[in-house]
């Protein structure tokens, strides 16, 4: 009940209370008996009263009007001047010791209106503080919804790039069609859900989310080439060695064979440590070492179906060396690239000359004097170490801080530091270049080592002697027999 209510309850219930009391004292203010009279008794009453007016002051009848007010009608005795002053002093006397009766009844009477006032007041600004909590809480509630639902939708947003890659597979039309209409009802509800919190189940979404993930990330096992989007980690593997070295995998091995071969240093050295897993390889459980015939330079090497590729120190030599045979299979001068540190990355270590892989091939990277000390971009016969094709760029070798390829596309990194990000990107496909913003995080500070490995997906890094690994993410543009 609002305060103007409660006051008029108040008003009202007083007024009835005064009402009724006076009903039942006023004869009594008189000298007469306060009890009620028959309808019979009243008749004959009335009668005696008229018989007898010298008897004093007598009620003929008493009542209530509609509005609660006591009306009374009284007989008064016959005017005697003596006993009138009599009566009239003890009327008045009567009358005064009422009237004061009464004002402190209506005193008390309002205060107890007014303590049950002031509860009842506070009892509601209780009611109104315990209202806005509960508004709080459902607000709250709201909130951590909104936000459980954001993080959905962004994982849908990183979905969607994922649909034009099942395009490519007309085998799977149906299944393709299938998990476009998810996504779409996926992003519809979440979208919905941000407008009217608690439509629908969050855990229910979030299964549905992760079950799609599942199957798309499935899908993905399937896929050959795309550009490099984003690159997560790292995830540090082991720490071991000096400051600088090289660690790698063979991209082409089997699912079963997963050895990891372990360089040391940057220089003055020819020790391959072998190890049969990422597990023996934290543990450092060796399974063979190797004692290469010549001492390597830089960090760049690769390991490429079942061969290790080296720049033998101080030259512009390539040695390709087998792991089975224990021999050197290939060499071949790679015709006019700097070496000995004349165009190393930003880091230095006779890094002149970097031997990577990718989904295409074998390939190395370099600089010349012919290409003002720029970027050359060359594709080798692995058997051979034939040059098969070169493409000239025009980003300085001396200040990239390291690269790698991923199908076919040369991307750079603009320092080897602390806030290094990968900066430009050369596609041999197109003969083209374009300047990026792809940044990574540089846990420790200083990378001498970065390649990428197709069968993983993933970079390997050697980080100021740290083992790491980062995760790509790849978009790929696929053009159907739809397209014009």
């Amino acid at each position: 009940m609002s305060p103007p209510l409660l006051k008029l309850g108040a008003v009202l219930s007083t007024m009835a209370m005064i009402s009724n009391w006076m009903s039942q004292t006023l004869p009594s203010l008189v000298g007469l008996n306060t009890t009620r009279l028959s309808t019979s008794n009243t008749l004959s009453h009335r009668k005696d009263l008229f018989q007898n007016p010298k008897e004093g002051w007598q009620v003929y009848s008493s009542a209530q009007d509609p509005d609660g007010r006591c009306i009374c009608t009284v007989v008064a005795p016959e005017q005697n001047l003596c006993s009138r002053d009599a009566k009239s002093k003890q009327l008045r006397q009567l009358l005064e010791k009422q009237v004061q009766n009464m004002s402190q009844s209506i005193e008390v009477l309002n205060l107890r209106t007014q303590r049950d006032f002031q509860y009842v007041l506070r009892m509601e600004t209780q009611m109104k503080g315990l209202k806005a909590k509960f508004r709080q809480i459902e607000d709250d509630r709201k909130t951590l919804m909104t936000k459980h639902f954001q993080e959905l939708k962004e994982k849908m947003d990183e979905l969607l790039p994922l649909i034009p890659v099942l395009e490519q597979y007309k085998t799977d039309a149906k299944l393709i069609t299938q998990f476009k209409e998810e996504i779409r009802n996926l992003s519809s509800v979440l979208t919905g859900i941000q407008e009217e919190i608690g439509a629908y189940d969050y855990e229910e979404l979030h299964q549905r989310v992760l079950s799609l993930e599942t199957r798309l990330r499935d899908c993905m096992k399937k896929l050959t080439c795309g550009k490099l989007m984003k690159i997560t980690g790292p995830i540090t593997v082991k720490t071991s060695g000096t400051r600088f070295g090289a660690w790698m995998t063979d991209p082409l091995a089997s699912e079963k064979n997963n050895r990891v071969w372990y360089m040391d240093s940057y220089t003055n050295n020819k020790i391959v440590r072998e190890y049969k897993s990422i597990a023996d390889f934290v543990s450092g459980a060796e399974s063979r070492t190797y004692n290469l015939p010549f001492k390597w330079a830089g960090t760049n090497h690769v390991v490429y179906n079942g061969s290790l590729f080296f720049n033998k120190y101080q030259s512009n030599i390539i040695i390709k060396y087998s792991f089975d045979t224990g021999r050197v299979l290939a060499q071949r001068s790679l015709e006019y690239a700097g070496f000995h540190n004349v165009y190393p990355y930003t880091w230095g270590g006779f890094s002149d000359i970097d031997l990577m892989a990718d989904e295409i091939g074998l390939w190395a990277v370099y600089a010349t004097n012919q290409n003002a000390g720029n970027i050359v971009i060359s594709q080798l016969n692995q058997d051979t170490l034939e040059v098969m094709k070169s493409w000239s760029t025009g980003y300085p070798k001396r200040s990239a801080g390291e690269s790698f390829m991923i199908c076919g596309t040369l991307y750079v990194t603009n320092s080897h530091l602390t806030g290094a990000k990968v900066y430009y990107s050369y596609s041999t496909k197109t003969s083209t270049y374009e300047y990026t913003d792809i940044p990574f995080h540089n846990q420790y500070f200083h990378i001498s080592m970065l390649d990428y490995n197709a069968r993983d997906r993933a970079l390997y890094a050697w980080n100021n002697g740290h083992q790491v690994l980062f995760n790509v993410t790849l978009f790929h543009i696929i053009k159907t027999e739809d397209d014009t």
